[in-house]
């Protein structure tokens, strides 16, 4: 398939700045895939269409502050450092901006401490080396990064987090799971849900757009993720009673289809009309687009994602691209608030 084939024009005015107050007070647009139905619901609205023996399904990454402020050491110049993945207690690999930022250049972040970079990779990132391990002082040192398409500050950064935000090691909010309060989540219990957690470490690309013409020719930036071997059980419980999997975000689908991928092993095959998963900690590279088929996940809850990016082209995998298409031209002539701190959509 063509990218273009996944471009829309979205207006700015429909870009959200602020999120929503109180969370679960966003709305909520319901697709039904089977008839392309929509329904207009608002996101605590979700309790009514969620069944007892049906699981959910979150992503417990958490964000961390990976924005650091510092001054090229030889000029004076501003340097910012954009944490991307840790290497080693010493070593990150990061989006450097500054001017001349190439091997050998050095930097002061505070009096105590200082970095210098180790090796230069594609475009802005390098292997940065710090003077001591910078991941215990990122609290007082870091910044949440916000994508760059929000431009006011959020009066308190945990808005910017998930509720049920455990694990440090993202550089985005699986936004999905915004919306959710903890006495929605209790609530969801309540009636007979079980609530499932997996981990998946958000890196840059989630901001990046597909830039090659054809789809296959993209290569999906590569994240951690995480099923430990109680949850895989869990789930699969859940799926041989006859429960549906309700997966909150585009990165748990990835994490839950990867392990369902990673069952099947190398020939893929399937024996039953749903692939059991195993639990996996790895690096997946999962790229789903129209056409691929869902092992796993019965239903989704997600944002609305920016044009011609692999999120759109994974919701579009989901339910159709003509579905996805039109939900969206109904979102913005009712005026939804689109991408990650906008409103949410519900694919049944």
């Amino acid at each position: 398939m063509q990218t273009s084939d996944f471009n829309y024009d979205l207006p700015p005015q429909f870009i959200a700045q602020s999120a929503a107050e109180p969370r679960d007070s966003s709305r909520l647009l319901v697709l039904h895939r089977d008839s392309g139905e929509i329904e207009h619901r608002i996101f605590r609205d979700l309790i009514e269409y969620l069944r007892p023996g049906d699981a959910l399904v979150l992503n417990q990454t958490r964000v961390i502050p990976a924005r650091l402020h510092g001054t090229k050491l030889a000029t004076g110049g501003a340097v910012e450092i954009f944490l991307l993945e840790r290497i080693d207690d010493l070593h990150w690999l990061a989006m450097v901006g500054g001017r001349r930022m190439f091997k050998g250049a050095q930097i002061r972040l505070t009096d105590a401490i200082s970095a210098e970079i180790t090796e230069e990779r594609e475009g802005s990132q390098r292997v940065v080396r710090f003077s001591e391990p910078i991941e215990p002082q990122l609290a007082t040192l870091g910044e949440t990064p916000l994508p760059p398409y929000i431009h006011e500050a959020l009066p308190d950064p945990e808005r910017y987090q998930t509720v049920y935000a455990r694990i440090p090691g993202s550089v985005a909010a699986p936004t999905a799971g915004l919306h959710f309060t903890p006495e929605l989540l209790l609530t969801i219990q309540e009636k007979g849900v079980e609530l499932i957690y997996v981990t998946l470490h958000v890196g840059p690309g989630t901001f990046q757009p597909v830039r090659a013409e054809q789809l296959e020719a993209h290569k999906l930036h590569a994240e951690y993720a995480e099923l430990k071997p109680e949850e895989a059980r869990r789930i699969n419980e859940v799926k041989l009673r006859g429960g549906r999997i309700v997966a909150v975000g585009t990165t748990s689908v990835r994490t839950l289809e990867t392990a369902a991928i990673r069952s099947a092993g190398e020939a893929g095959v399937d024996v039953c009309a749903w692939r059991p998963v195993v639990a996996l900690a790895q690096q997946t590279d999962l790229f789903i687009r129209p056409g691929d088929r869902f092992r796993v996940v019965d239903a989704m809850i997600t944002n609305f994602h920016l044009p011609q990016s692999t999120l759109l082209m994974l919701v579009s995998a989901f339910a159709s691209r003509e579905q996805i298409a039109n939900a969206y031209e109904v979102a913005k002539r009712d005026g939804y608030r689109f991408y990650s701190l906008g409103d949410a959509m519900l694919i049944l």
